[in-house]
């Protein structure tokens, strides 16, 4: 697990970066917090950061959005309005279409998603915000690695 302090939104914009420019080819990310806890603020810098151009749109109302990437696709998903995962049935969700699966929400569509590779969890905290890296895959734990040698955490966030 890593532990961030995000004392700005400059910050979460930082490790959205980092995870952008460490991420492996497939992955699953739940996001998870309260709301205005910072989720889509990330996926966003996440998708920026891989190089996503023009408006990148929270999916609170149309569930998934799509954006292509150089390697393949990014699936952001926003489930807070769906009451069960079998709603997903209704988004024509193919586990491999997507290289990287954004989820806010995710235990709304809870055995309806592929299998996670790593859980941020955000909260607010003071001024700022408190993140939570979990790693749910070998994959997810090799990428937690990578955050650890990145030079974009290193010296940015108190632990």
């Amino acid at each position: 697990m890593i532990e961030l302090f995000l004392p700005e939104s400059e910050s979460t914009d930082q490790l959205g970066q980092a995870l952008a420019l460490t991420r492996p080819a497939q992955a699953v990310v739940h996001l998870q917090g309260d709301l205005g806890a910072g989720k889509s603020t990330l996926a966003r810098a996440l998708l920026r950061a891989l190089g996503v151009q023009g408006s990148i749109r929270s999916p609170t109302y149309t569930l998934i959005e799509r954006y292509p990437l150089e390697t393949g696709e990014a699936w952001h998903l926003d489930l807070y309005r769906i009451g069960n995962a079998g709603e997903l049935d209704f988004l024509g969700l193919d586990e491999g279409a997507a290289d990287l699966w954004l989820v806010e929400w995710p235990e709304r569509g809870t055995g309806g998603l592929p299998p996670v590779d790593l859980v941020v969890a955000l909260e607010i905290d003071g001024h700022g915000r408190r993140g939570r890296l979990h790693a749910h895959s070998e994959e997810g734990h090799a990428w937690l690695e990578r955050l650890r040698q990145s030079p974009h955490l290193q010296g940015v966030f108190a632990p």
